[in-house]
């Protein structure tokens, strides 16, 4: 999962784009990169950390240019290289950066062809540097000189479309031409398209994110379609096109349920107002399994999970409590390297408020349980802390499959889900009791909120992903290739903190 950005403006777009990628920090806190474009020549910087750590003013002055794109990558398997930061540059044709959210799943093939057919050399592992060489090499074959129109470039995104598989929202700039935006004719990333209006002229931005475009004070115009294609130019005319056959939306469900900020409208729902429908829904399935008055309090794990855990306890006349407290400081755990460092991330993240367990039966919420490592440490510390029986409740179903689309889940046989029943799961976190959430009232909670949304992206939890090319040969090699990458990023975990040790004695 990434955060991406783009700005068309009147004046310089650098201070803007780190202002929305702070805004888009929760989607990526691993590598940042913001490319920016000046009399049709690129500035370009990007690094491994945070927003805030990455940037200094002296790489902000080094940014100039009143169109430009930024990234922000979350920390996935294999990903340790400032090389694979985003965006990527090629220089033929044109000159072109690009951004992307998502993953292809048949980046291998189309990096074949790239090197036998289309003379295009990749240098990273990247499958995002992979798009951007399909892009340009569309591009080119689409102009008959070198100049470039509205209708080369929706050709050449079509084209794209029938060669690329996989998740994609991008964005992109064109030296001396504009920038475009476009996503997959699935939609299982976001993108979204927002305005500001002043005297001089329109401003435009590109967006994973509605909080992006609010926060800066851009008015949300609308969500991009599956398969459409944006170009807004250099005079700031704004151009779109259907570029796919036969689209359809399919938004990843884990957006709604962890992934996206509670203040974003992800495809015309309400990123919050679904979480409460899943707390909803989810009062439903402990009235069934529970007996009246077995359940003190209810208490979220923070953040994500509060506004289900809010809604359950209102449902059921519940006492609501805040248990934990969460230092914000420290990064999201379910794809943290090894168990040690989870459970230690763990224990620093959430201090329990012992006062608030003491002798009483409490209800944890949580938003989805993935590996089970956190889940485990946070029922242990609900005991430590005093309390006499600990109900652990998901508000989402099981995590049973890998995600391919984006999202660095661990392989089937890390997730606590695969192959365990509920009851399994239950004794593997040491609760006494475990919830889960049925897949079917998920889809309708997100369906609640936007009827249009019948169709979701939920293959992490059902295994039925949707864009019909994912074997079992694709998840074993990509397990495989996961298990070498994870043991070379411990790898190098451990060099870091010899070096740190070595630095500090």
């Amino acid at each position: 999962m990434c955060g991406i950005v783009g700005v068309v403006s009147n004046s310089m777009v650098n201070q803007v784009i780190y202002d929305a990628l702070l805004l888009l920090q929760h989607r990526g806190q691993d590598a940042v990169g913001i490319a920016t474009n000046h009399d049709s020549s690129f500035a370009m910087y990007k690094g491994n950390g945070l927003v805030r750590d990455v940037f200094r003013t002296r790489n902000m002055r080094s940014l100039p240019g009143n169109v430009g794109i930024g990234h922000v990558r979350y920390p996935t398997a294999g990903s340790i290289s400032e090389e694979e930061a985003q965006p990527f540059y090629v220089n033929a044709p044109f000159g072109i950066t690009l951004a992307h959210n998502g993953n292809l799943t048949n980046a291998e093939q189309l990096k074949r062809e790239l090197f036998k057919n289309d003379r295009r050399h990749i240098n990273t592992d990247s499958d995002s540097e992979v798009l951007l060489n399909v892009l340009a090499h569309e591009i080119q074959e689409a102009t008959s000189s070198y100049s470039l129109d509205p209708a080369a470039l929706f050709k050449a995104i079509a084209r794209l479309h029938q060669r690329v598989r996989g998740a994609y929202a991008v964005v992109a700039q064109i030296a001396g031409f504009g920038l475009i935006g476009f996503r997959d004719p699935y939609g299982i990333r976001p993108l979204c398209l927002g305005i500001l209006e002043s005297e001089k002229g329109n401003d435009y931005m590109l967006a994973s994110e509605s909080v992006a475009l609010e926060g800066l004070g851009f008015k949300f115009v609308r969500d991009i379609a599956p398969g459409e294609a944006i170009l807004i130019d250099e005079d700031r005319q704004l151009f779109s096109q259907q570029c796919a056959e036969n689209p359809s939306l399919n938004p990843c469900a884990f957006e709604y349920v962890y992934l996206a900020r509670p203040d974003s409208v992800l495809d015309g729902a309400s990123v919050y107002a679904t979480r409460l429908k899943m707390g909803e829904y989810l009062a439903e399935q402990v009235r069934h399994q529970m007996a009246s008055g077995a359940i003190d309090v209810v208490m979220p794990i923070p953040d994500s999970s509060r506004p289900a855990a809010m809604q359950l306890a209102l449902k059921l006349n519940l006492e609501y409590r805040e248990g934990f407290i969460k230092n914000r400081y420290i990064g999201r755990t379910f794809i943290m390297p090894g168990n040690v460092s989870r459970r230690k991330s763990v224990r620093q993240k959430l201090n329990a408020i012992g006062a608030e367990f003491k002798g009483k039966s409490v209800l944890l919420v949580d938003d989805s349980i993935v590996r089970g490592t956190t889940s485990r440490e946070i029922v242990q510390m609900a005991r430590e802390s005093g309390a006499k029986r600990v109900i652990f409740a998901s508000a989402a179903p099981p995590v049973k499959f890998a995600n391919v689309y984006g999202i660095d889940m661990p392989t089937r046989q890390e997730l606590i889900g695969h192959g365990r029943s509920r009851e399994e799961i239950g004794r593997e976190i040491t609760a006494d009791m475990l919830i889960y959430q049925e897949i079917s009232a998920m889809r309708q909670a997100i369906a609640d909120v936007n009827p249009l949304l019948n169709n979701l992206e939920a293959s992490c939890f059902d295994g039925n992903y949707i864009t019909g090319d994912i074997t079992r040969e694709y998840l074993e090699k990509l397990e495989a290739k996961r298990n070498n990458l994870k043991m070379t990023s411990e790898e190098v975990s451990a060099c870091q903190l010899h070096l740190n040790l070595t630095r500090s004695e």
